[in-house]
């Protein structure tokens, strides 16, 4: 199984956790199950045809070539269903009224396999004829599934442990997974029960078993105490034994195993298989089997730590709001859409850039450490060229999780003319270590807490404006509108703007009240004091009360009579607001006292 399998199984586990359920789909209900029966007949004609031109070709690279291109489409084939068809919806009654949400998801992968397994049909004769074997097609599916199944039982086991905890009657247990910094110790404490007891799980799944006893036996475990290390040795049949490669899984030394292929063991002397075998020690003595645990954790403290950030940003962004009335969604499905997409984007990268990083120069301080068990890179030297040699690998070829064997034969080469070369990996990796965990500290300590009301407020203008915006394109002339802009404009404090759309408002209705009120206050009380002009706002206020004598225009009037000095007439129309709009007595009466109390500014 290899890391971008792993990649594209994580990225399909979090689009099913992340994407909403709708209330209800778009599409009518007798339509999404023919639509996705094509889409799988489709995938299944393109797996053929692919299988059949990398069979053409021939040989283990073309294979595996075409198997790497059909499972990134199935996954993008599967994400765009679950969005285009509201997979989520119909498979949200599998969750019991959300009581166990992860059997919605549990589900969703299901159809997802239902992908894989027309790879693996399509798959099965040129599997059979490069790696032998005469396997009926069900239990091909089987094995391929027993294999895949490694990948999501861990998701799986602790999504679930997860919905039954919080089904139990225990409020302190309630209140605690209800927290988000509930949910991200809950992760932690089972990510780390998990890789305890899974690797014994997972032998079983890939069908391990013990070495058989003799000479070849005797050397690899007498080489283990010699490192002083301690390991279940277990034959791995991958690909019918027939892959060149060996693993290591387990973080003690009781649930601890290095698995190793019968074709490496056949292909290798005994000092090569000694650099192998260091090599997968060399990742348990650097703690790299931990290590991955935390760069797994640490993506759910940045996760978290990011959510509040990107949810301010989006929902205080006017796109969203264009998107929204282009779309005619509901704002919180396509909040939960831009959200859901910009996390596993963020996801992506994390793990193909960042988690890629760490895993290559983890794989080349391995390396390292074979370099210095040895004292010497010649023996991993020779093992690298062989299994090159018989794969038909290039030297040259690199993916995102391992450099290329050319590249790590030619830096053992370099380490053994220079040995300070090896010390200087070890320091870089402990320097990005540390970089790594005070960039993740820092993140969620630095990163600002959200204030919900005023990210609402915002969210209410930007959705205000646009679609102000979008109805003045309907009827550019009308005066509603356009004071409707100016009022936003005024609220937002864009002064100048607000004055230049209030003066086009009144173009369009002269003797408007409101907006002529609107407009004597902008000027009456703009924090830009050259934009201030108590005599306009004086001759706007009135006529704004010849034609509505209403309590707030009779304020505003006032408020233009005692800035141009007239206070006690300010004083008098202050009464008669609080005669005519007696709910807000109070504030007229104050509004009085002001008046009375002091000349305009």
């Amino acid at each position: 199984m290899g890391y971008s399998n792993l990649l594209y199984f994580l990225a399909v586990i979090f689009v099913l956790s992340a994407a909403p359920a709708p209330a209800e789909p778009w599409l009518p209900a007798w339509l999404p199950l023919p639509l996705f029966a094509l889409t799988l007949l489709a995938f299944y004609q393109l797996a053929r045809q692919q299988f059949q031109a990398a069979f053409r070709r021939g040989g283990t690279a073309a294979y595996f070539a075409a198997e790497s291109r059909l499972l990134l489409l199935a996954v993008l084939l599967f994400i765009g269903s679950v969005l285009a068809l509201d997979l989520k919806y119909y498979l949200q009654p599998l969750s019991w009224n959300n009581a166990l949400p992860t059997l919605a998801h549990l589900g969703g992968l299901l159809l997802f396999f239902l992908f894989l397994l027309l790879i693996w049909l399509r798959a099965r004769p040129g599997y059979q004829l490069l790696f032998g074997g005469r396997r009926s097609v069900a239990e091909f599916a089987v094995a391929s599934l027993r294999n895949n199944l490694s990948l999501v039982l861990p998701w799986l086991v602790l999504s679930l442990t997860f919905d039954l905890l919080r089904l139990l009657p225990f409020p302190a247990v309630q209140q605690m997974l209800a927290s988000a910094w509930g949910e991200v110790l809950f992760f932690l404490l089972s990510l780390f029960f998990l890789a305890l007891l899974f690797p014994p799980l997972i032998s079983k799944l890939w069908n391990c078993t013990p070495l058989e006893p003799g000479p070849q036996q005797e050397m690899i475990e007498t080489f283990c105490r010699s490192q002083h290390f301690s390991a279940q040795i277990l034959s791995w049949p991958l690909l019918e034994g027939r892959a060149l490669t060996a693993a290591v899984m387990g973080i003690t030394p009781k649930f601890r195993y290095i698995l190793l292929t019968p074709a490496l063991l056949a292909a290798l002397d005994q000092e090569e298989l000694e650099s192998v075998l260091a090599h997968e020690i060399g990742h348990v003595k650097n703690g790299h089997l931990l290590l991955y645990l935390v760069l797994l954790f640490g993506f759910s403290l940045l996760a978290e730590a990011l959510t509040k950030p990107l949810l301010a940003l989006l929902l205080g962004s006017s796109w969203f709001w264009q998107l929204l009335l282009w779309s005619e969604m509901s704002a919180e499905r396509l909040r939960e859409y831009l959200f859901g997409a910009a996390m596993l984007t963020l996801f992506l990268l994390y793990f193909r850039f960042l988690f890629g990083w760490f895993i290559r120069n983890f794989e080349r301080q391995a390396d390292v450490h074979a370099f210095r068990a040895q004292g010497s890179s010649w023996p991993l030297f020779r093992a690298f060229d062989k299994i090159a040699s018989l794969t038909g690998i290039k030297r040259e070829q690199k993916n995102w999780h391992h450099f290329g064997i050319g590249e790590r034969m030619d830096f053992l080469a370099r380490c053994a003319s220079d040995p300070h070369l090896a010390e200087q990996h070890d320091q870089k990796v402990r320097r990005c270590l540390l970089a790594y965990f005070l960039g993740i500290g820092l993140a969620v300590w630095l990163l600002p807490p959200l204030d919900t009301d005023q990210l609402h407020h915002r969210a209410q203008m930007q959705q205000k404006e646009v679609w102000i915006e979008k109805k003045l394109r309907e009827k550019p002339g009308s005066s509603e509108l356009l004071k409707l802009r100016a009022d936003l404009l005024f609220e937002k404090g864009e002064e100048k703007k607000a004055l230049a759309a209030y003066q086009l408002a009144l173009q369009a209705e002269p003797k408007a009240a409101e907006t002529a009120n609107n407009l004597a206050w902008l000027l009456l009380t703009a924090k830009d004091q050259r934009l201030r002009d108590p005599a306009r706002a004086l001759q706007l206020a009135q006529a704004a009360v010849n034609v509505e004598e209403k309590g707030y225009i009779l304020d505003t009037l006032a408020e233009a009579l005692w800035a141009v000095g007239k206070q006690d007439e300010a004083v008098q129309t202050a009464g008669k607001a609080a005669e005519i709009d007696p709910t807000n007595r109070a504030y007229y009466q104050a509004q009085a006292e002001k008046f009375a109390s002091k000349p305009g500014p």
